[in-house]
């Protein structure tokens, strides 16, 4: 979400924002590390597909007038949704209102769940458009409880 957040408010190249994220806050696990590559690159890999579903499935909340709190949370789900086929349409839609509830205002987990009931609907053609993140990031063999170690 961090990671996101940057690359929207400052345009800095999204490799080196997580790359610094991940340095600031280093994660135990390796199967950690890879899945918030798989999930930030996947995102920026389909920004501009992700903002047109927005905008064509929830005109009522242009892009340039959402927070970017809450448009960078969408942005994860709608990934979540069309491009992590583990990841079920009702897990993503809980994970972004958590999301909004630690990160958004009081208002946002209520925006994000209603954004996110309305997409649901196109679930499919999501499903279509998304490119998922495919590479090393993809890779489902690291045990989840591995450490992470530097080399």
């Amino acid at each position: 979400m961090q990671v996101l957040y940057e690359v929207d408010a400052t345009a800095h190249p999204m490799a080196d924002a997580l790359d610094a994220r991940l340095e600031d806050r280093p994660l135990k696990y390796r199967s950690d590390v890879s899945f918030v590559r798989k999930l930030t690159y996947g995102v920026t890999r389909n920004w501009d597909v992700i903002n047109s579903i927005l905008t064509r499935y929830a005109p009522d909340w242009p892009l340039d007038q959402m927070g970017i709190v809450d448009r960078n949370i969408l942005r994860i789900a709608i990934y979540e949704i069309g491009g992590m086929p583990n990841t079920s349409l009702q897990i993503a839609i809980n994970e972004a209102v958590e999301l909004a509830k630690r990160y958004g205002s009081t208002s946002t987990a209520k925006f994000i769940n209603g954004v996110l009931s309305t997409l649901a609907d196109h679930e499919n053609d999501i499903i279509q458009q998304i490119v998922p993140n495919v590479g090393s990031a993809d890779d489902d063999s690291l045990d989840d409880d591995e450490e992470w170690e530097d080399e």
